[in-house]
């Protein structure tokens, strides 16, 4: 049991890391191990995150003392809380990816702190199945070059008849 002074620092802590954050995703650990957390640890870690663990009570001062509208409670129990000054794609990718190997691990959500909304599991889930930001530019790139592409073929063919 944390006294109250370790609470108090608990929230100091989580609004300095919330502030310096531009996406978080919630999570619900329950079942993993200490190997299997310090791995999901590491994973946020390399992509320049945080994760830590908070009681719901706590994780609501933590949003409100930034100035966040945001209600854990219909979450269980303790919340693995992923702070990412990456934006969503990204995050929700790393803790999505991670959740596939480990099926324990579910999200519960996430939160965009720029715009300060609130994203479902659903969401946040789908968030994290999109390709990496390189993958779609490249994806793009392709896509305006193929008419391209395609004219040049056909200019090709029409000078081999001549």
């Amino acid at each position: 049991m944390k006294t109250k002074k370790q609470k108090l620092t608990q929230i100091e802590e989580g609004a300095v890391t919330l502030k310096n954050a531009q996406s978080v995703v919630i999570t619900d650990f329950t079942g993993l191990s200490a190997n299997e957390m310090n791995t999901l640890r590491k994973n946020v870690f390399d992509l320049g995150g945080t994760m830590s663990v908070f009681k719901k009570r706590l994780l609501k001062y933590v949003f409100e003392k930034e100035g966040m509208e945001f209600t854990p409670s219909n979450f269980a129990g303790q919340a693995g809380v992923v702070f990412s000054p990456k934006d969503m794609v990204e995050t929700a990718g790393v803790v999505y990816k991670f959740s596939k190997v480990q099926n324990k691990l579910k999200i519960l959500g996430g939160f965009n702190v720029l715009e300060k909304s609130f994203i479902s599991a659903n969401d946040t889930k789908a968030i994290g199945q999109l390709p990496g930001r390189e993958v779609l530019l490249g994806q793009l790139v392709y896509m305006l070059g193929t008419p391209i592409r395609s004219f040049m073929v056909v200019l090709q063919e029409k000078a081999k008849k001549s």
